[in-house]
Parts: structure tokens; C-alpha cells; sequence
């Protein structure tokens, strides 16, 4: 009962913020800014972006699951990324494709402790380095936004984020031995003591930073594209500044796949900015549908997954040296 209220509470966030989004846009001139084949295919090169944001995901997770205990194939792990991206679009959270993803990877032998801590240890690198990009990005930020309540925001944003994220890392660093026995520390200092063995290793940790960069790079460059099929008025650097912070907050499960809280944040983002509010809900709307449609190829790979089919359990494919 508890988990169907906050299904639905998240339902009505969507719906409520949704609501006051789009009365600042109207939909008919939005959809006739797309009609011809320039417009076309800038969306078609940010599926293919979309696409490629994945299949880098994919690697660095596959970095952070050998960490874990738990190799996984390159097809493997790309299959089971698809399937949490269209899960992200079914099931009231934008995180909730990670549940489906901690599934996939218990159920095909790796267990669900080692499972749990590969997708957690996985989601805090992308944090921290979403962190990291925004505090590196904060002086132009901050040229750029003019409106003090938009620049206290933003900082706290961050610096919250990022709080939160050193803090998780140093945790791993402490070695009392209570914190590896009680019930409340045991896990999260696991996977504190995971991902600082990831993330400081010489082998992996370089290879992992830039995976993360690229991760979040790539989702200016789905924006930017967004922007150029429509021919919203904004800049390369404008669109660099102002999407990691909303993908931050975006990132908080209180609505169905982002919806509501992206576009009141986009709009919000862009009017601080002293750019058009209503181009901000825009291109999020467009940003958002890019996703959909990614999330539509991901349940094409569910329904044809040997996971869905298979009755037992599958092996978890390691690949050879």
C-alpha cells in the first residue's frame, strides 16, 4: 500500500509541475519548428547521441561491476542497459530502471549483494562527477546568471551534491571496525570502500573519469541538438552551463522518468539565465521525448531478451582476457 501512494504521489508531481510547464508553451508552433528534414535529423543525431550516452555508460559500468566481483560482457551489460532505459520510462522514478538493472545482473548469477553494490557504486561515480563538472563550470555559471536567486541555487545544488559525494568517499577511508559490522554502515561502507578502489585505482580510475565526463557530455550534446531542431536562440556554452544542473536535480526520484521536474527546471534554468522560459520547456520536452524513444527501442530488447524468455537463470558472461 505504502509503495502504490508513492507511485501515485510521484504520478501528481509529474502531472502538477507538467501542468504549470506547459502553460508557457504552446505545443502547435513547437511541433511546427519540426517539421522539415533539417529539423529531422538533428533529432535522428540525438537519438544516435542518446544511443551512443548508453554504450558509454555500459563501459564504465562494466569497470565498476569487475570492481564488484561480477564481469560482465559488453552485450550483456549494453542488453541490460536498454532494458533499464525503457523501465525508466515505465516506472515512477528515474532511477527505477536501476532496480530492473540490479535484477537482471542478481538473477543472472552474480548475486544480489554484489549486484546491488555494482549499480549503486555506479550511480554515485555518475553524481560525483556530475558534482565535480558543475563546481569546474561555476565561473562561467555564474557570468551567465545574473539573478542572485538563480546563483544561491546553484550553488547550494552543487555544493550539496557534491558534500554528499566526498562525503560517501571519505566513508570508505574510515576503518573502524563498527562500521563494517553494524546493520546501518555495513553496505553503504561497502560500497564506499568499492568505489574508492575504483575510482583511485591506477588501472581503472582514469578510464573511469572520462567514461563519467563523456557520460555527461554527451547529454549537452543531446540537448544541443534539441536546441538546433528547433532553432531555439541559445548557444553551445549556454546549453553546457545550464543542463548538468538540472540533470542533478532531475536525477531526484520524486516524479515519473523526470517528467515535471525537468521542464519546470529547464524553464527555471533558462529564465535566470535571461533567456526565454518557454524555450527552456521546449527543449526539455524534446529532450525528454528523445529519451522515450530510446526507452521504446529498450522494451523492443526486454520483450526479445533471452531474460524475459528464459525460465531458469542464465550465467553471467565473462569475457576472456
Amino acid at each position: 500500500m505504502r509503495q502504490i501512494l508513492l507511485s501515485i504521489l510521484k504520478v501528481l508531481i509529474s502531472g502538477a509541475l507538467l501542468y504549470l510547464a506547459l502553460r508557457k508553451v504552446d505545443l502547435r508552433d513547437l511541433a511546427s519548428r519540426i517539421n522539415n528534414l533539417t529539423s529531422l535529423g538533428w533529432v535522428l543525431l540525438a537519438l544516435a547521441t542518446a544511443l551512443l550516452q548508453v554504450f558509454v555508460g555500459v563501459l564504465r559500468w562494466r569497470e565498476v561491476s569487475a570492481e564488484c566481483g561480477a564481469p560482465l560482457a559488453v552485450g550483456q551489460a549494453m542488453r541490460f542497459n536498454m532494458i533499464g532505459t525503457f523501465f525508466n520510462q515505465t516506472l515512477p522514478s528515474s532511477i527505477g530502471g536501476d532496480a530492473v538493472r540490479l535484477w537482471l545482473v542478481a538473477r543472472a548469477g552474480a548475486g544480489w549483494r554484489t549486484a546491488t553494490y555494482s549499480i549503486f557504486v555506479d550511480r554515485a561515480i555518475g553524481l560525483i562527477a556530475l558534482a565535480v563538472i558543475i563546481v569546474v563550470s561555476l565561473p562561467w555559471s555564474y557570468h551567465l546568471i545574473s539573478d542572485p536567486r538563480g546563483r544561491s541555487a546553484l550553488l547550494l545544488l552543487d555544493f550539496a551534491a557534491l558534500a554528499c559525494g566526498l562525503g560517501f568517499l571519505l566513508f570508505g577511508f574510515l576503518r573502524w571496525k563498527w562500521l563494517r559490522r553494524w546493520w546501518g554502515t555495513h553496505h553503504i561502507h561497502a560500497c564506499a570502500v568499492i568505489a574508492n578502489r575504483a575510482i583511485f585505482s591506477l588501472k581503472r580510475g582514469p578510464k573511469i573519469a572520462v567514461l563519467s565526463v563523456l557520460v555527461h557530455a554527451l547529454a549537452v550534446v543531446i540537448a544541443w541538438c534539441v536546441v538546433q531542431s528547433i532553432a531555439a536562440p541559445v548557444t553551445f556554452g549556454q546549453t553546457f552551463q545550464l543542463v548538468p544542473p538540472v540533470m542533478l536535480i532531475t536525477m531526484l526520484p520524486i516524479s515519473i522518468a523526470g517528467w515535471g521536474v525537468r521542464e519546470a527546471t529547464m524553464g527555471l534554468a533558462f529564465g535566470y539565465a535571461g533567456l526565454m522560459t518557454s524555450e527552456g520547456v521546449n527543449v526539455s520536452l524534446l529532450f525528454g521525448a528523445v529519451y522515450f524513444i530510446l526507452g521504446a527501442f529498450g522494451g523492443l530488447v526486454w520483450i526479445l531478451s533471452p531474460e524475459k524468455a528464459a525460465k531458469g537463470t542464465a550465467p553471467i558472461q565473462v569475457e576472456e582476457a
